[in-house]
């Protein structure tokens, strides 16, 4: 895996105008709303198939699964590993509650060609659960004291 920072650029809890904070503005976060990351909100295993890696996702609660439904979409995810991965696709699996998202060229060749140091895509399910989503206030507020 490259060695690129998942983290956005400049000071996350720096306030800017108008009171709001600088990830939130990131994250496209509405007043009553706020970041937070996924590892709050699920939990993740991830593995590998060739050159694309695996990762589900999967709510920790039944609560849950809705916000990750309509939060962590395809597109999100694809910003999330931008440089990281040619592609990623999306698929629902609400009996489990859960997300299973394939990130296409993301082993540079699979487990026994590549020289990666996480050939086999391990350490993927890590980092998506470092990617933030606006939530409501009051879940950010609830989730975060755990």
């Amino acid at each position: 895996m490259p060695s690129r920072s998942l983290r956005p650029a400049g000071p996350a809890g720096k306030r800017t105008g108008k009171g709001k904070r600088a990830s939130d503005r990131r994250a496209g976060v509405l007043p009553s709303r706020r970041p937070v990351q996924l590892r709050f909100l699920a939990h993740a295993r991830s593995g590998d198939k060739g050159d694309t890696a695996n990762v589900g996702l999967i709510a920790l609660e039944p609560e849950y699964y809705p916000l990750l439904l309509k939060e962590v979409t395809r597109a999100r995810v694809a910003r999330h590993f931008k440089g990281m991965v040619s592609s990623v696709e999306r698929f629902e699996l609400p009996n489990l509650r859960a997300l299973n998202f394939l990130l296409h060229g993301a082993l540079d060749g699979g487990g026994t060609i590549s020289l990666q140091t996480d050939a086999q895509g391990k350490v993927y399910s890590t980092a998506l659960l470092r990617m933030e989503i606006p939530v409501p206030a009051m879940l950010a507020r609830r989730v975060k004291r755990v």
